[in-house]
């Protein structure tokens, strides 16, 4: 009875150990976007992107869906996004503030109402580094705290 204990024990440990490796292996998946949780360092552009990931899903996905395509005639797509790419401290703005009025993205009229999620200025450039960089939007410089921060009401 007390070898059959000791396995059993001797199990249990094993596989608790086997699960944490994994754990620290597996990755987050939103949209076409994959976060690793592994605890390697990243560079802080990286890190950046995957918190802004999480955001996206908890502020943004909603309106303009996980694959940023957003809704037609009623929420403008993120997805491929000229305005992102034409209108760096607009989008910022939009962001930090909401969007009110008329926007035209990828040729198409929108006259809808953002409203302000009450985002730090961190997380409003952690959720566009994340869409600035997904669905073929291909932002080279990332948004900074500071540069969110400069951008006035």
């Amino acid at each position: 009875m007390q070898k059959i204990a000791v396995i059993l024990f001797t199990l249990v440990l094993l596989t608790a150990c086997s699960d944490s490796k994994k754990k620290e292996k597996d990755s987050i998946k939103i949209g076409d976007y994959t976060a690793e949780s592994s605890q390697q360092k990243q560079n802080p552009q990286q890190s950046s992107k995957e918190r802004g990931a999480l955001i996206y899903t908890d502020f943004c996905m909603q309106c303009h869906l996980a694959n940023g395509k957003g809704v037609p005639n009623t929420f403008p797509p993120l997805a491929g996004s000229n305005w992102l790419s034409d209108k760096r401290d607009e989008s910022i703005h939009a962001v930090k503030f909401g969007q009110r009025g008329e926007i035209e993205v990828n040729g198409k009229k929108y006259d809808g109402v953002m409203v302000p999620m009450g985002l730090s200025d961190k997380e409003v450039a952690d959720v566009l580094n994340y869409v600035m960089t997904s669905w073929g939007n291909t932002q080279e410089e990332p948004v900074t705290e500071e540069e969110v921060a400069n951008i006035e009401k």
